[in-house]
């Protein structure tokens, strides 16, 4: 167990790091060319993390992801709730290295923007309109993006060898059409991190960036259970 744990503390910090430092050390998601530097930066940390140190914890480095795994019965609760620590704390590690090169180069932000995620120049999570869009685009893009996991790791499946590498796209995808409208979190440890150094307005707003990858993950993964009982049924 200790080794999964440093793995996935490894691994989530490698996230928050490049992810979140392809956005603050760019300037943020300011034009087209930016955002795709930001998906990828997220993808690509996603893949490489998954080769690195699936063969140890599963490469989950997402609460959301361990949630739908743990739902699917493919975990225990014990190890869920340490894999979630794991991922929290290296968030925050990942988040203070962040901070100082940032800090060390006149940026004052460790990931622009509120929500610990970044939302669009002058956006207000709080404004009725855009909380509704908010909360949805959260909650959907993840459910999406668990329910590429659970399918892609799923020990039924011919595409495990190459789980990393969907993953890590799907995540791609995800940050490409949410970045303009939340930042994209999709991760609770990735948002709790960064808000922990911006404090003020990104800790108001953290409630949504737990709450509704949180949500996503859970009918993501009663999603899957439906189908892949389906499936069972129709094939015998």
């Amino acid at each position: 167990m200790t080794k999964k744990f440093f793995a996935e503390l490894f691994g989530t910090m490698v996230l928050v790091l490049m992810g979140c430092g392809s956005a603050v050390l760019n300037g943020g998601a300011g034009s087209v060319a930016a955002v795709l530097t930001i998906a990828f930066a997220f993808g690509l940390s996603v893949v490489a993390m998954a080769y690195a140190i699936g063969s140890i914890s599963g490469c989950h480095i997402n609460p959301a992801i361990t949630l739908g795994v743990w739902l699917s019965g493919r975990m225990s609760g014990k190890e869920a709730g340490v894999y979630m620590l794991a991922q929290v704390v290296g968030a925050i590690v990942g988040s203070a290295i962040l901070y100082a090169i940032a800090t060390g180069m006149g940026i004052t932000a460790t990931c622009p923007s509120s929500g610990a995620a970044y939302t669009p120049t002058g956006a207000n999570l709080f404004a009725p309109g855009h909380l509704v869009a908010a909360f949805v685009a959260e909650t959907v893009f993840t459910f999406i993006f668990v329910l590429v996991v659970l399918g892609a790791t799923d020990k039924g499946s011919n595409t495990q060898k190459f789980a990393g590498l969907a993953i890590g796209l799907a995540l791609v995808l995800v940050h490409i059409v949410c970045i303009p409208i939340t930042g994209t979190s999709v991760n609770p440890a990735r948002s709790i991190g960064p808000a922990l150094f911006m404090g003020g307005e990104a800790l108001c707003q953290l409630w949504l960036f737990i709450l509704c990858p949180l949500v996503g993950a859970a009918l993501a993964s009663l999603s899957w259970k439906g189908l892949t009982c389906q499936c069972k049924k129709g094939s015998k």
